[in-house]
């Protein structure tokens, strides 16, 4: 796992402005969120920790908050930066890390920040790709996809009124309902990143001034374009826009609703990879931090015998299709399956917790039952399978459990503190094959 880099600073215009880089190259990758990240905190959420990783797996990777969010400087209600004074951030940067030519990756309201500087400074970009980002926000004659002034403003009221909750998170990342691990520490973060007064003031600058259509077509460097379907946010037409008005520019649609970078973050580092390298980034063998959850049918052999082959497969169909409705949910990876279980990776233990709670529910509404067995620890990946003792650890711990119950190791317990969730103390036990004594904990 990357270690996680030192913030640094650069004075831009009588401001400091926070950077990190991470990785050794050889191609340098710009990376900016919009308002409400902020450098430090994001590396708290996995989903986000997991993304730098993956981009500084093939690039040296720079990363900083722009004037008025996140580790930077703030700055007044009143003296907002323009579009291009905020590209001095970028240049600032650029020119701190020893940078001559770099792959901007901006995403949210850092996109027309890129834009900006793409066209003022071609000779120092390489490539663009731009993230759930827009050219306009106000509907126009000729742009009929922007919101209109009443609802511009309704909506930067709302986001005025409820800066720093869960709510505004949720408006922009609808799947986090089901994730409240991740949805709390983002909900802190962006509450870290500004207030409710210099945010609102910001999205009024931003939103009501912006407008970069004209620019377009004067950008010079190969450009990727990519974007969620169903943004709620910053629906796909204003992507599709992009996409038609940058030369050359190539549009690639994501699945889902989020604009956060922590649920598509394997796909979106991939698409980066690819552009960026012109190879589908492929790492053979990596370690990665996660939690593990074996799941099986409680007496399977006994009911296949029971109720015969055609019948058991069509069992066997409707459970599987129950325990991925739920892994869907909790945005868990299914590894493999044991012929009457499953293993899936989470990179969250209490939405791990959560979903093995909720196949447990799902296959008893079904006449099923099942137990689960949860640890977190690190694993080797290899393609889609993991490996290590973490994985054995699992398999041991779910063997434990009884009918209907959920069973975790003493990590996934103190991972989760404060989560809400409660458990019952097992005891210490032996696990087959794994060294040590082990505190098992069944979750109520």
């Amino acid at each position: 796992m990357v270690e996680i880099p030192q913030t640094r600073y650069v004075a831009v215009d009588h401001a400091d402005v926070a950077y990190q880089v991470v990785g050794e190259g050889p191609i340098d990758l710009l990376y900016f969120y919009g308002l409400g990240n902020h450098i430090d905190l994001s590396w708290d959420l996995p989903g986000s920790a997991e993304f730098h990783e993956r981009l500084a797996s093939f690039s040296r990777l720079i990363m900083f908050d722009r004037r008025g969010t996140g580790a930077s400087d703030a700055v007044a209600a009143g003296a907002i930066p323009t579009w291009e004074e905020w590209t001095d951030d970028i240049l600032g940067v650029l020119d701190e890390v020893g940078s001559k030519r770099a792959t901007i990756l901006a995403a949210v309201d850092a996109g027309p920040i890129a834009i900006l500087f793409t066209v003022m400074h071609p000779e120092r970009v390489s490539g663009l790709i731009l993230l759930n980002t827009l050219a306009r926000s106000l509907r126009a004659e000729d742009y009929p996809i922007g919101r209109t002034p009443e609802d511009l403003d309704s909506f930067i009221e709302y986001l005025g009124a409820n800066w720093g909750t869960p709510g505004v998170v949720l408006a922009a990342d609808p799947s986090l309902a089901d994730d409240p691990e991740t949805l709390s520490k983002l909900t802190r973060q962006i509450r870290a990143a500004a207030t409710p007064r210099t945010a609102k003031a910001q999205f009024h600058y931003m939103f009501h001034n912006l407008d970069v259509r004209d620019v377009l077509p004067l950008i010079q460097a190969p450009t990727l374009v990519l974007h969620v379907r169903d943004s709620p946010v910053v629906p796909l037409d204003h992507g599709r826009y992009l996409a038609n008005h940058i030369h050359g520019a190539r549009l690639i649609e994501l699945s889902g609703a989020d604009t956060a970078i922590t649920i598509n973050n394997r796909q979106i580092a991939e698409e980066v990879g690819e552009f960026v390298t012109g190879e589908r980034p492929v790492l053979d063998v990596e370690r990665i931090l996660t939690t593990v959850l074996f799941t099986d049918i409680v007496a399977s052999t006994q009911r296949a015998a029971a109720l015969g082959d055609e019948r058991w497969r069509s069992v066997l169909d409707t459970h599987d299709r129950a325990v991925r409705d739920q892994l869907k949910r909790f945005r868990g990876r299914e590894v493999n399956t044991t012929g009457d279980g499953f293993v899936a990776s989470f990179d969250g233990p209490a939405r791990a917790i959560r979903c093995a709670q909720s196949i447990l529910e799902a296959a008893g509404r079904l006449g099923m039952e099942l137990r689960a067995g949860l640890h977190t620890g690190e694993c080797v990946v290899r393609g889609n399978d993991l490996g290590g003792v973490a994985v054995h650890i699992a398999a041991r711990v779910g063997a434990l459990a009884d009918p209907g119950q959920v069973l975790v190791s003493g990590t996934v317990k103190d991972l989760v503190v404060g989560s809400g969730i409660e458990f019952r103390d097992q005891g210490e036990k032996e696990l087959k094959g794994v060294p040590g004594i082990w505190k098992i904990f069944a979750v109520d």
